[in-house]
Formats: structure tokens, C-alpha cells, sequence
């Protein structure tokens, strides 16, 4: 796998969204937590690494802000493609006729690990361009 530096974190699960499915009902990523998320579309018979994100950020005096719901309310509600996920996506999927998207989810920052994510979310970035030489297809930019 490209990302086997991801298997240091013992937090993490995935889960499928299509368009028939809420992602909401679906999403299965903690609302306490921080970390990044994997985006995988299925279309064609092929999966393909299309985004990488995260949520969470690093206060000065080294306290790890979740937000208001954590991973789970960035997967679901953050804004992308001028929309909340939870409809941009669905519409994403429909466009460009997506089957599924799996989206695995990594805790990085916690009592036993301390990886801020938006390092984590570069890394990931980072290895991706080294390989690819661009960003994922729904990065737009970093």
C-alpha cells in the first residue's frame, strides 16, 4: 500500500457511501476525534485514491482542538465542491458516474500517539505527488 505509515494508528475504521445511502446514516468516523480521511472512489472496476483530508488543529499551548464533531462532522459536513459533503458528494458521485466511495478514517492524535493531523494530511500529500507527480483528483491544492 502507499500509505503503510498509516498502520501505526490503532484508531481507525472505514466505511462505503453511495448515492442511494446517507452519509450521515453511514459515516461511522468518532465525533471526539481527530485525524485524517482517505477518500476511494470505485468506478469501473477500479478504486482510485481521489482526496485526502483531515480535521483537527494544534492550539499554542499544545492542545489538539476537534471541532464540534470531530472527524466524523468534517467527513460529513465540511464544505467541498461548494457544498456540505454530505450533498456534494452525492452529486459527485452521480456526475461522474461513481459507483461507491470508501472512506477509511486514521485518528492521529490522542493519549498514545501525537501526530497533528494537518502534518499527517501533508505527509500523505507529499508521498502522493512523489509517486503520482499531482495532488489526488479532489485536492484541489495544498
Amino acid at each position: 500500500m502507499l500509505f503503510d505509515e498509516l498502520n501505526e494508528y490503532k484508531h481507525t475504521d472505514h466505511f462505503f457511501y453511495n448515492k442511494d445511502r446517507d452519509l450521515g446514516e453511514v459515516c461511522n468516523a468518532p465525533k471526539d476525534a481527530s485525524g485524517v480521511y482517505l477518500i476511494l472512489e470505485l468506478k469501473n472496476g477500479r478504486i482510485t485514491l481521489v482526496y485526502i483530508g483531515c480535521s483537527g488543529t494544534l492550539t499554542s499551548d499544545g492542545e489538539l482542538r476537534h471541532g464540534k464533531g470531530g472527524l466524523f462532522d468534517s467527513i460529513v459536513n465540511g464544505k467541498q465542491f461548494g457544498d456540505a459533503r454530505k450533498v456534494s458528494w452525492r452529486n459527485k458521485l452521480i456526475e461522474e458516474g461513481i459507483e461507491a466511495l470508501d472512506i477509511y478514517w486514521y485518528e492521529t492524535f490522542n493519549d498514545d500517539i501525537q501526530h497533528i493531523p494537518s502534518f499527517v494530511e501533508g505527509l500523505l500529500l507529499q508521498m502522493h505527488f512523489d509517486v503520482y507527480g499531482r495532488l489526488p483528483a479532489w485536492n484541489m491544492e495544498y
